[in-house]
């Protein structure tokens, strides 16, 4: 395919010009839309191996940004605010702010299914767009992913407190109740898993939560809860 008027939108939306335009092709391609051109004969990639990538290259980057940033973080602390910085809902975040959902390439059932505006496939998809600038020009793309990513780095460190750590210690205060948290669902090949957790008070379903690994998708599920509860991160 060749980069239409549309896609070159959305280079200027992201400030990257790609020198070679089939990655950012490649990087709006849904494993859907890949499946249907496949079964017509046509072979084209879908964006999981870039998604792959991207996620490598934004926890490098982010994680070498805020070891220089502030040396006065621990271990513990920079993994807090880098969790918070390389999560789902932030990566969509950023994918809705550059409209990126306007651009995928969808298979007829994930568009009739509302695939577009889907917060997980919107993640990815950013995370494939990451992967696509890296192999373009990897010192560009760690430009453009600070100016992305830093204004959504708190400007205090309480501000990303751990929501699982802030839901224990809610459930704790009456010392009887008891948090657990369970696999509901985990779907996808192995590269590119989607888990769903469920956090339980007293087996009661208080929050659910869908990541690409377990941790990220138990930290949804305890700030779900605790928006449940009242409480806003």
């Amino acid at each position: 395919m060749a980069i239409g008027k549309a896609l070159s939108g959305l280079e200027e939306r992201l400030g990257f010009r790609f020198s070679d335009a089939s990655l950012l092709e490649n990087a709006l391609t849904h494993a859907s839309y890949s499946n249907e051109c496949e079964a017509r004969g046509i072979h084209l990639p879908s964006n999981e191996r870039l998604e792959f990538l991207g996620d490598a290259v934004l926890q490098i980057v982010i994680s070498h940004y805020l070891y220089l940033d502030d040396k006065t973080l621990a271990e513990g602390d920079l993994t807090r605010i880098r969790r918070h910085l390389v999560c789902t809902k932030t990566l969509c975040e950023i994918a809705m702010s550059l409209s990126l959902g306007e651009y995928l390439h969808l298979g007829n059932g994930e568009e009739a299914n509302g695939c577009r505006s889907r917060q997980k496939v919107l993640a990815d998809a950013m995370e494939a767009v990451i992967g696509a600038m890296y192999l373009d020009d990897a010192k560009r793309c760690e430009e453009k992913l600070l100016s992305l990513l830093v204004p959504y780095i708190p400007s205090s460190f309480g501000a990303v407190e751990d929501a699982k750590t802030r839901l224990q210690q809610l459930v704790e205060q009456d010392g009887a109740s008891e948090l657990v948290y369970e696999v509901e669902s985990e779907v996808g090949p192995d590269h590119a898993k989607c888990f769903t957790v469920v956090a339980k008070v007293n087996n009661n379903t208080v929050g659910r939560g869908t990541a690409g690994n377990k941790k990220d998708a138990e930290m949804q599920a305890a700030a779900a809860a605790l928006a449940l509860f009242g409480i806003r991160e």
